[in-house]
């Protein structure tokens, strides 16, 4: 029986999983830099001479790219790498779920538990959690076939990293480390480096790994990581068990928790907000205002794919996901000006901010504020 909470693929499922890694980073900096270039030489300037002006947004681009044979190799292949990702970690999961259930049931019944885990009696799960299969991950998040369940937290534990290197967003993670918290605390430090957080606290935490970064650079902290998926909490917390990191994970909605006022002075999420809607986005600022403690900070990081910063192509590849990737609020979110949610969740206009900062190869997106 295995001993640790994780994700575990044997040689020959890493070598799949490598494939499938391989082939989203060949479509998403190869195919599509050729896709680029040629609607920049070809299909735009072709419009230009047909009509007199060349393609005015993302809705008109999206028009003419839909009948353009490589913007339809571009979707194919886009569309099965993500079944063929799905397909090569459930590989994993089916042959070691039995064994992870028990691992994790031990290490939450340890009596030398160093963390804790909390779920909730009642969970009123919202769109589009509940009405979309997000990243069209067979099942969603929080669906449950068995006591103790893990297996969708396994399959999501498995594609992060792959995903995120597949987009040159990895900041070096391999499997299971914790490389973007830690990024995120970098950026915690040069926002705020008179700040030293008591109580942090993770929304959206997910399967945990990025969660123990918080503990790890900050150890005389309490932390804890909340997040909607009881799977993915049972999983965190097997996880940080595992690793003998003192965390501590409750289910819960980041927009209605049951901490009392000013319970933190640091509140993180890694890539949460864009899997919400803009009605959630105004409850979790909210929300995180009034958990955070005078002095304390918000920081967040998202998607960079706003339209003004990005070519025509990139804003209707990006919007792709929304049509045919399980990302309802892709678009939606990087619509916002998320500096002006801040301030109407009450922070200060002065303290809040929402930037795009370069890290290594990759930019992302950072907002939040200070109280």
């Amino acid at each position: 029986m295995a001993s640790t909470v994780a994700f575990t693929p044997n040689h020959d499922e890493s070598a799949r999983q490598a494939f499938v890694g391989s082939l989203k980073e060949f479509i998403n900096f190869k195919l599509e830099s050729t896709l680029q270039q040629s609607f920049d030489e070809v299909i735009n300037p072709a419009v230009e001479a047909r009509t007199g002006r060349p393609l005015a947004d993302r809705d008109e681009a999206g028009a003419v790219l839909d009948r353009h044979p490589l913007y339809q190799l571009w979707e194919s292949l886009t569309f099965h790498s993500q079944n063929l990702m799905w397909k090569a970690v459930q590989d994993t999961t089916d042959r070691t779920i039995d064994d992870q259930v028990e691992a994790f049931r031990a290490r939450a019944a340890s009596p030398n538990r160093r963390g804790s885990m909390r779920l909730a009696d009642r969970m009123v799960h919202k769109a589009p959690i509940t009405t979309t299969e997000i990243h069209r991950q067979p099942g969603g998040y929080w669906r449950e076939t068995r006591p103790d369940d893990i297996e969708t937290a396994l399959n999501y534990s498995g594609t992060v990293d792959l995903y995120r290197n597949a987009k040159g967003m990895g900041a070096g993670g391999k499997l299971g480390s914790d490389s973007i918290g830690r990024m995120l605390t970098a950026a915690v430090r040069r926002r705020a480096p008179d700040l030293q957080p008591k109580a942090i606290l993770d929304m959206g935490c997910g399967t945990g790994e990025q969660t123990l970064a918080y503990k790890r650079e900050f150890p005389d902290a309490e932390v804890t990581g909340i997040d909607c998926a009881r799977p993915f909490i049972r999983f965190a917390h097997g996880f940080a068990e595992s690793q003998d990191v003192a965390v501590h994970f409750a289910e819960m909605d980041a927009g209605e928790t049951d901490f009392p006022d000013a319970s933190f002075d640091l509140i993180v999420s890694i890539i949460m907000f864009h899997e919400t809607s803009r009605a959630q986005v105004r409850q979790i600022l909210a929300e995180s205002h009034r958990l955070l403690r005078p002095g304390g900070l918000l920081i967040n990081l998202d998607v960079p794919y706003h339209a003004h910063r990005i070519p025509l192509l990139k804003q209707v590849t990006n919007h792709w996901q929304v049509r045919h990737n399980g990302e309802p609020f892709w678009s939606g979110f990087t619509a916002l000006d998320m500096r002006e949610e801040l301030v109407a969740a009450g922070f200060v206009r002065d303290a809040a901010f929402a930037d795009h900062e370069q890290v290594g190869p990759a930019t992302y997106f950072f907002f939040g504020g200070r109280k």
